[in-house]
């Protein structure tokens, strides 16, 4: 039995298949190892995996997860992997190569990551040939549910956002100045607190239409200014995305993309279907 899965800084996608390649998904939580250690990962997955699943009689894990950049993060996701795997052998790749495979499989290109966080690169259809770092949350992650949510905690915050949007998000969340600084400054994971805010804006972008487009808008622009015109040629490339921001709001990334005249190519919300073919497929070849 083999399981593949895809780790985003808020939610796993897990798919295992079994002896008779039955595939059988099940999620946990994000597993981002910038945020979280061996003992946090180890302790979660022993509450939320199925109680069906039957760990020790896994003989390969592939882990594609976000934060997987270097040997020593990757190291924290694969000594978790172990302990609650003893026999399988595993394999920990980065989520962005995990959205390369899902989207363009064998083929070139250029894929991005719009979810809780950012990320983009060239795939030469085997490995990552040109990542651009996209400096994670404080620093950068444009386009992201992060930074639309840090746009509207924004303009909650200071009073800019509609008169009537306000009063939504207050009778949504209830919180106060104090409250949201709390989770930012003193609380784990601000990150996946502030991408939150992402599906408040889409459930209501119906009513606010404008204030939708701007703050999208704004993040999408951010994005292509500050990651997608800085790789060579862009514009001979489609803009192949995974992610539940760039999902959700392709509509207004179409309209960006056109913007800066670059083709939109596969949007998906999660790489995880289309990566399980591309390891059954490489299987099978």
């Amino acid at each position: 039995m083999i399981v593949i899965a895809d780790g985003g800084s808020t939610k796993t996608n897990w798919c295992l298949i079994n002896e008779a390649g039955r595939k059988i998904h099940f999620n946990t939580e994000g597993y981002n190892p910038y945020f979280s250690d061996t003992e946090y990962i180890v302790g979660s997955l022993r509450k939320s995996l199925p109680d069906h699943l039957e760990t020790e009689k896994l003989t390969q894990v592939n882990y594609y997860g976000a934060g997987c950049s270097t040997d020593a993060k990757r190291k924290i996701v694969a000594d978790a992997m172990q302990l609650i795997f003893p026999n399988a052998e595993i394999n920990i790749g980065h989520d962005l190569l995990a959205s390369c495979r899902a989207l363009l499989g064998d083929e070139p290109g250029f894929a991005a990551i719009l979810g809780t966080g950012t990320n983009s690169c060239l795939y030469d259809g085997k490995d990552i040939s040109l990542n651009i770092d996209s400096l994670g949350y404080f620093l950068g992650d444009e386009g992201s549910g992060c930074f639309i949510g840090k746009r509207i905690l924004s303009d909650y915050m200071k009073g800019y956002m509609p008169k009537g949007l306000r009063e939504t998000f207050y009778d949504n969340y209830a919180l106060t100045n104090e409250d949201i600084f709390d989770h930012i400054y003193n609380k784990p994971l601000p990150n996946r607190f502030c991408a939150g805010f992402s599906k408040f804006l889409y459930d209501f972008k119906d009513n606010y239409e404008d204030y939708t487009f701007s703050t999208v808008d704004y993040a999408f622009t951010a994005f292509f200014e500050n990651l997608v015109i800085h790789y060579p040629n862009y514009k001979e490339y489609s803009l192949n995305c995974v992610g539940s921001v760039g999902y959700s709001f392709r509509d207004i990334l179409s309209i960006v993309a056109d913007r800066y005249e670059m083709g939109v190519g596969k949007v998906i919300r999660s790489p995880i279907d289309d990566l399980v073919d591309y390891h059954i497929s490489a299987v099978n070849k």
